[in-house]
């Protein structure tokens, strides 16, 4: 418990800087970790005896951050639509070609690759405030959520929420990291409203909006953890690595904050 304690703060000290560097920092880190939780993914799936391709999503992760910086957003999509026709291409043309297969090259697509590039576009916003409030609340509320899912769940036990997927995880957990989701939005929006401007809080989400992050954004992150337990499950693995000492591997850490990520991003895109 120590060693993941002293991991956990060094990391969240690591994003802290992250988010007070300019922009391009945050999308330099956040492309490096998604680097890591593809390939984390991948090597699950072939664990599980998969023949994946992979090679399309690693092009699409080199070319995301100049595309989007010269095109904007709008690139995401045909990115993604581009790497799984590649992948479809090259299984078709297999001696046994099997749709099996081609699901699975294209899940991390799905999964990792596009939530991370709504991070990158998230961290390129044109003003550092609204950056930094937009990236906050990616990891605040998936991460809080989760600790408080924790605590709740151990304290309180009782019905299991998703035991053939996750045994452990119980309907009371998830009814606290939905409340720890919602509390957790809420702390950004009052220290954004301590430190930003007039102008800069009109680019921002209103309180209510907040509010509604929170809760939607506790469920989809809830949601993602789930589905991460599924891949271990499918994959006969405890952990998707050893690189975080006491916490697993990238996409470990990630699961939550990915869904949470398109959440933010879709949010970010209707509202502009």
């Amino acid at each position: 418990m120590k060693q993941r304690v002293i991991t956990g703060v060094l990391l969240i000290l690591l994003l802290v800087v992250l988010l007070w560097l300019p922009g391009w920092c945050m999308a330099l880190a956040t492309l490096i970790a998604i680097g890591f939780a593809t390939w984390e993914e991948y090597h699950a799936l072939t664990l599980a005896e998969h023949r994946v391709v992979s090679w399309p999503a690693w092009v699409v992760l080199i070319g995301s951050v100049p595309l989007t910086r010269v095109f904007g957003t709008v690139t995401i999509v045909p990115l993604m639509a581009a790497a799984m026709l590649l992948m479809a291409v090259q299984i078709l043309f297999r001696k046994e070609p099997k749709l099996m297969d081609l699901s699975m090259s294209t899940l991390p697509i799905l999964t990792v690759v596009l939530p991370g590039l709504s991070m990158v576009a998230l961290s390129l916003a044109d003003q550092k405030a609204v950056e930094v409030v937009l990236m906050a609340l990616v990891f605040t509320v998936p991460l809080l959520g989760d600790t408080f899912a924790l605590f709740v769940g151990s304290a309180v036990g009782g019905r299991k929420l998703c035991p053939l997927v996750s045994p452990h995880k119980t309907v009371a957990g998830a009814i606290g990291g939905l409340a720890g989701s919602v509390l957790g939005a809420m702390i950004v929006c009052g220290i954004a409203a301590l430190v930003c401007n007039e102008a800069t809080l009109a680019k921002l989400p209103s309180w209510w909006a907040y509010l509604g992050l929170g809760l939607l954004g506790g469920a989809v992150g809830q949601i993602g953890d789930l589905f991460a337990s599924l891949v271990k499950r499918h994959s006969g693995i405890k952990d998707f690595s050893n690189l975080f000492p006491g916490h697993g591997g990238m996409l470990d850490r990630l699961d939550s904050v990915l869904f949470m990520a398109v959440l933010m991003f879709c949010y970010r895109i209707f509202t502009v």
